[in-house]
């Protein structure tokens, strides 16, 4: 059982602190947990080209395809990402689009019954996910809300904690994540989650 962990922040920071913790709880249950540093790759925005209706993929060529095929692989993904003016960073949006709309297309057929598309399964069907987001003080929940929309158009099983999934840390640009018991709390409940959802779809 495979989890993997997407940071989306530009920097080492208080975003991948929280992922950590996560997959770090994940590991000492047994998973095979991976992180990727989004800061590392270079990824290009959606040119809206359609070339992956018909190719089944997408077509430009950068890091992305390294990353979906890791996320193909996982029974899990946690995605993460600081708030920058109240949304996730460009990058993991970057990522997000491509991975969504080629993804779609990787199961599917871009025709229409009764005027209305007919999906089956998708890419991700059924994969367990988790979003988290961080900020000092406010965007939290709009980010996390953009997080929560893509997971759940693209047919994840998207796993809670017991408060929403963010953290609280970065004033003046501080890496102090390791003060926010509370936040570090409600990440160590989300790995228990994500446990027991993954462990019951694969039993």
């Amino acid at each position: 059982m495979k989890v993997l962990g997407i940071c989306g922040s530009p920097r080492e920071g208080n975003t991948e602190y929280y992922i950590n913790v996560v997959l770090d709880e994940l590991k000492n249950k047994g998973f095979d947990t991976e992180l990727v540093r989004l800061k590392d790759k270079k990824i290009e925005q959606c040119t809206g080209c359609y070339e992956c209706v018909k190719n089944k993929k997408c077509v430009l060529q950068d890091d992305f395809h390294e990353i979906m095929n890791k996320m193909i692989e996982a029974d899990g993904i946690i995605f993460g990402s600081p708030v920058y003016n109240g949304s996730i960073t460009p990058r993991l949006k970057a990522l997000l689009d491509r991975a969504g709309f080629s993804g779609r297309w990787m199961k599917n057929e871009l025709k229409t019954e009764g005027g209305k598309y007919s999906w089956g399964n998708m890419l991700f069907t059924r994969k367990v996910a988790a979003p988290i987001t961080v900020a000092r003080k406010t965007g939290q929940t709009f980010a996390l809300a953009q997080l929560l929309l893509w997971l759940t158009v693209n047919d994840f099983l998207v796993t809670g904690s017991n408060y929403w999934t963010i953290g609280s840390a970065g004033t003046s640009g501080a890496v102090n994540a390791n003060e926010d018991q509370e936040g570090i709390s409600i990440m160590e409940h989300l790995a228990e989650n994500i446990e027991i959802v993954i462990k019951k779809m694969s039993s």
